[in-house]
């Protein structure tokens, strides 16, 4: 049985995620210190694994998360179907209880079953998985590769799960995630099929230290 596995995972902290602030795909920040430990964390894990590509989105965040393997020699491809949703205008903006309030109405909204309603000026849902499925497609047609890390967002994380294991895109809040999380896939030639092997894995992240200036 001819099968591939998939190693996911979100982008490690930034100063945006500390302050609470919604970062897009118009947002293109960088790791912080600790975001940087928890690549240094998650490299340090699994570098054993030989990992025969590397895909990321056109992010610096997601870049400098894998940092380690790319720097091994291991090839790395990046595509803009793996950036972030674009969460319009209020992305970027420091937290306040206006944009607060008007991100939590649009996520119920698609929790509700609205899932072509896109935040103002960004992108729904369903236009995220369109411009994911060829990437996914790209992916599978490369049965050679039998072990690839992918590097990404929270959302678009959510999305993609939802797309790999063909569900409706109102289950996207059942996959939960955290700064440099980890889901496991494993994908079957023969059947076609996904399954999920590790869910919202930060094991590799427990033995870091907080710094002394977070």
């Amino acid at each position: 049985m001819k099968r591939k596995s998939i190693y996911i995972i979100r982008h490690g902290e930034t100063d945006f995620n500390r302050r609470g602030v919604v970062q897009g795909s118009g947002v293109d920040s960088v790791l912080n210190e600790w975001g940087e430990a928890q690549a240094a964390a998650f490299f340090n894990a699994y570098q054993h694994v030989p990992f025969d590509k590397i895909y990321t989105s056109d992010l610096k965040r997601t870049h400098q998360t894998v940092r380690g393997f790319i720097r091994q020699g291991i090839p790395h491809e990046s595509y803009s179907g793996l950036n972030e949703i674009s969460w319009g205008i209020r992305e970027g903006r420091e937290p306040n209880t206006g944009d607060n309030n008007y991100y939590r109405d649009l996520v119920t909204a698609w929790r509700s079953g609205q899932v072509e309603l896109s935040a103002e000026e960004g992108e729904s849902p369903v236009q995220v998985r369109e411009r994911q499925i060829p990437v996914i497609e790209t992916i599978i047609s490369r049965p050679h590769e039998r072990n690839i890390l992918i590097a990404m967002h929270g959302r678009a994380m959510r999305v993609l799960l939802t797309t790999l294991f063909g569900q409706p895109l109102v289950k996207m809040d059942d996959y939960e995630h955290s700064n440099l999380c980890l889901y496991k896939i494993n994908y079957s030639y023969d059947t076609q099929q996904f399954d999920l092997e590790v869910s919202n894995d930060i094991t590799h992240l427990l033995s870091l230290e907080i710094p002394q200036t977070l």
